[in-house]
């Protein structure tokens, strides 16, 4: 597959809070803040036609001028420049995963619009990006998963540096949520648990964890024992859009994620 020059994205990078006002400044000049957001990717228009992006595609662009991204089956990354609202795609890298065919429709699409130079124009939550032939990129922004109030489900285990998969047959089992009452429950993989958790600042401290007692097969009982040891104390917690980190201070944490909002 060619090197997606859906990299144009990043060029945004640049743009973040600056309203610089005379032409050429290097900023984009649409307000909004447009850097260090989640901007989930609606659609593209090419030839009078739209596509449809997959689910999961995305574009988070950085401050220092490059972005990151999912066009719902590959991932890339690329760097960019910018000219008043003028982005320029640079060369863009991207995975060469075997994905279906309405994804390739769609990332051969992407692929033609995100080359040369881009226009960039912010409404609301809405990003849009138009070539100089007037094919369109449409794309809107997404907050992070708040801490409270949303079912995190758990999908890693973390040692030091070093993330893992769940054990074998217990993917999806192990779930919690946190109440804006201090309160955490919900489930360890086997039973059923609820206790008190103290929010301050990035860090989350543990107490109380009381739970059901029943015995499961042997895969969640070690996912329910490496949980309990997680859930103990004083841990840091991190946010990325819809990921939630927590680690111990023993270097011990989880992973785990958010559903997609309507989902």
């Amino acid at each position: 597959m060619a090197a997606l020059g859906t990299v144009a994205l990043l060029a945004l990078a640049a743009c973040g809070t600056q309203t610089g006002s005379g032409h050429g400044s290097g900023s984009v000049r649409t307000g909004p803040r447009i850097t260090g957001v989640h901007w989930n990717v609606d659609s593209v228009t090419a030839g009078g036609r739209t596509t449809e992006a997959p689910d999961g595609a995305h574009v988070v662009i950085g401050p220092g001028g490059g972005a990151t991204g999912n066009f719902g089956c590959n991932r890339f990354s690329a760097g960019t420049s910018t000219d008043g609202d003028t982005i320029t795609v640079r060369q863009a890298t991207t995975t060469q995963m075997g994905c279906g065919t309405d994804v390739r429709r769609f990332e051969t699409a992407m692929s033609r619009a995100f080359s040369g130079e881009l226009t960039a124009a912010v409404t609301g939550r809405t990003l849009t990006l138009t070539t100089e032939a007037g094919d369109s990129i449409a794309l809107t922004s997404e907050p992070p998963a708040p801490l409270t109030g949303t079912t995190w489900t758990v999908t890693s285990l973390v040692s030091g540096s070093t993330a893992s998969s769940l054990p074998p047959g217990t993917e999806r089992k192990a779930r919690l949520s946190f109440g804006k009452d201090g309160s955490v429950r919900g489930t360890l993989g086997c039973n059923r648990f609820r206790g008190a958790a103290t929010v301050t600042g990035s860090t989350i401290t543990f107490d109380r964890i009381d739970g059901t007692r029943m015995m499961c097969p042997d895969p969640r009982m070690k996912l329910e024992r490496a949980l309990l040891a997680v859930l103990d104390g004083r841990t840091t917690y991190r946010i990325d859009h819809r990921t939630l980190s927590l680690t111990a201070s023993n270097g011990e944490g989880l992973g785990a994620t958010a559903p997609a909002p309507g989902g």
